[in-house]
Parts: C-alpha cells; structure tokens; sequence
C-alpha cells in the first residue's frame, strides 16, 4: 500500500500511527517533496469512486488563498487533476492507496472497514 502524507500534518500523524499499531505494511511519501501527478491523480479519483472535489485539501491556506472555492465549479476535470497536480498542498492527505482501493482523508471508521479491521 502507498500511504501519500505530509508529515506535519496532525491528521497524517495520527492516521500513519494507527496503520502501524495495526500492522498494515506501507511505503509513505511525502506530498510535497513527491506531488502526485495528474495521471496518478486521475487513476486514484476513478478507484476511489469519490466525488473530484474530495480530493482537494478544502481547508489548507492555498485552497483559501487562490479562492478555489469560487473557482471549482467553473473548472473542467483536467484543469482540476492539473491544479492538483501542481502542489502536494491543494490535496486532501492523507491518501491511502490498495491495489483495489483509495482511501481519502482519515476516517477511522471507514479505514477499518476497508482493511478489514475489527
């Protein structure tokens, strides 16, 4: 599994921990120092089955900063993979990827259901 943080994010700590305390073998990577790409972008957002939205980091600075919640609705999908591509800190993290699975965001609940976790 590819786990897609940005280590100074308290939600990426706390989600990186529970992986750990429940065994779950990752390789992590630093969304900043390594943005995903539109192609990884596009790949994960169709896995995911979630809205394109979801996967931007609505309450960062930069969201708020470029006023991207006035500008979205009038983007096509491939300026949005674009935007998204072009700073790890437009994306919502972290990003848990299976090989038949994306998961956006840490929610415990839905992270145990995925993995199967009692």
């Amino acid at each position: 599994m590819l786990f897609v943080c940005y280590p100074k994010c308290s939600t990426c700590q706390k989600a990186k921990k529970w992986l750990e305390a429940n065994d779950i073998v990752f390789t992590e990577r630093h969304i900043k120092e390594n943005n995903p790409t539109s192609e990884e972008l596009k790949t994960w957002h169709k896995q995911s089955g979630l809205p394109l939205k979801r996967f931007f980091n609505t309450s960062g600075q930069l969201y708020r900063k470029l006023k991207l919640k006035d500008k979205l609705p009038h983007m096509n999908e491939d300026e949005k993979y674009s935007l998204l591509a072009s700073d790890g800190m437009l994306v919502k993290r972290p990003i848990l990827i299976g090989d038949d699975f994306v998961l956006v965001g840490f929610k415990e609940a839905e992270w145990k259901t995925t993995l199967d976790i009692e």
